[in-house]
């Protein structure tokens, strides 16, 4: 499926949640597009790409500097193939820069996973059939690049069946943990985020 379009003889229940993602109200700091979506995995598919961006200064001119990135598919199968055990699954990617002496943390998988669970979990997002990677990445420069500072970088790989009829919890689960790897302090209970810039 190409970016942005919906096949005319896509399910309701797909086109719904399209249209649910599409209205979610994300923090100011994420930018939220659509890409080209596997086009073999299954019928019907979206692709969602974000970035998580803070500003070095209020001026215009100021470039973003971006904090984390990733990568949200959702897709769809009315069929519901036994491995998903559901006719949703979700496959998130997220890719932060990390200070290095927390790249060599022996703990940073379980943490890294906990970050995932724990945005689900605070957006009642139910959801089976999970499974995922934690990566890191860990540069030392040598010799002529001796001057060059160490640098880390965390990659969390999940995906996971929705048992939940609203799949905006899901998109939204996926963008705090962007927001969590991206070193963002929480959003405060009772306080709204304000839209992000709409795909």
């Amino acid at each position: 499926m190409a970016a942005g379009t919906v096949p005319d003889d896509a399910p309701l229940e797909f086109q719904q949640a399209l249209a649910a993602m599409r209205a979610a109200r994300l923090r100011p700091e994420v930018r939220l597009g659509e890409a080209p979506a596997p086009q073999r995995i299954a019928p019907y598919a979206v692709a969602l790409t974000a970035e998580v961006v803070e500003r070095r200064s209020t001026g215009p001119e100021s470039d973003p500097d971006e904090l984390a990135s990733g990568r949200f598919v959702l897709l769809h199968d009315p069929s519901a193939p036994s491995p998903w055990g559901g006719t949703f699954r979700a496959v998130t990617f997220v890719r932060a820069a990390l200070e290095p002496e927390m790249g060599v943390d022996p703990v940073l998988g379980e943490v890294g996973w906990a970050w995932l669970v724990d945005a689900l979990h605070e957006r009642g997002a139910t959801y089976s059939h999970e499974g995922g990677t934690v990566t890191r990445v860990v540069s030392q420069s040598f010799a002529a690049l001796a001057d060059r500072p160490a640098s880390a970088e965390v990659e969390v790989r999940a995906s996971w069946t929705p048992e939940t009829a609203d799949l905006t919890a899901h998109l939204l689960a996926w963008t705090d943990l962007l927001c969590t790897v991206a070193g963002l302090p929480p959003v405060p209970d009772g306080v709204t985020a304000l839209p992000a810039r709409r795909l």
